[in-house]
């Protein structure tokens, strides 16, 4: 999408922060992770009402502030329209207004996350994912450090309704034991955070599922790939992204080859 649909104010940033990309990241991602938990302390409503406006305000503020600050980029957002001229555009900025919105409509669940990424040059070049709930936004900006693994068997990430069958085949061929949590974004910061060993997802993503989580888990030297161990393409026609792998990078060779079987 363009900026065309842009409604609502921006956020207002220090301009030592906006002269970084990097930095404008963080700032967004948290930003707008700071307006969605006053949304929700506040609101009276059901469920679907508190995600669909959790969804509205999230991608209003992120879009009217790369407007404003990065006013030639092009922006790639879940909750707006996909403008073709994206592919021809040196900037693109790929963002997940909520990722999460089941959780973020059950108070107090803190597996929620706002992502926000920049693709230039045919990848990734920066990124942030803010877990509100937690006060805790990890981005390029500082790369962050791998927290030490814990003793025990491995932990492998995965969905709360739907295990993949792949992250099942990681877990035995592991002896690892499944964590189920809620957004992509929570998921795959859990790994940096010492949560969670291994992410593996398949069977639906898009490219905003991932694109801030893969940013920073490479920055802090993580494996990432898809499931058949190729690179993950970002600003593509098709924004179908569905596999994923995110993972201490001593266990990715087990891990492919678990899920190669």
């Amino acid at each position: 999408m363009q900026h065309a649909d842009v409604s609502g104010p921006a956020l207002e940033l220090d301009p030592a922060v906006t002269a970084d990309d990097h930095a404008l990241a963080a700032a967004v991602a948290e930003g707008a992770g700071a307006a969605l938990l006053v949304l929700r302390g506040g609101f009276v409503g059901e469920p679907r009402a508190l995600k669909d406006a959790g969804d509205r305000l999230g991608h209003e503020l992120i879009v009217a502030t790369l407007a404003r600050y990065r006013p030639d980029d092009v922006v790639l957002s879940e909750e707006g329209k996909d403008d073709p001229a994206r592919l021809t555009a040196e900037r693109v900025w790929i963002v997940d207004p909520l990722d999460g919105t089941r959780e973020f409509s059950e108070p107090p669940r803190d597996d929620w996350a706002i992502h926000v990424a920049l693709w230039s040059g045919g990848d990734l070049v920066a990124g942030a994912v803010a877990l509100p709930a937690r006060g805790v936004t990890l981005s390029t900006a500082q790369p962050p450090t791998v927290a030490d693994a814990p003793a025990g068997p491995p932990r492998v990430l995965v969905s709360r309704t739907r295990p993949p069958v792949e992250a099942q085949r990681v877990a035995e061929a592991l002896g690892a034991e499944l964590v189920a949590m809620g957004s992509a974004g929570a998921k795959s910061m859990a790994v940096i955070l010492g949560d969670g060993d291994v992410y593996v997802h398949s069977g639906g993503q898009y490219e905003w599922d991932s694109a801030a989580p893969v940013a920073v888990a490479r920055s802090a030297g993580l494996h990432t790939s898809r499931i058949d161990g190729s690179a993950l393409r970002y600003n593509q026609p098709d924004v179908s992204l569905p596999d994923l792998i995110i993972c201490r990078p001593e266990l990715a060779d087990a891990v492919l080859a678990a899920v190669a079987g």
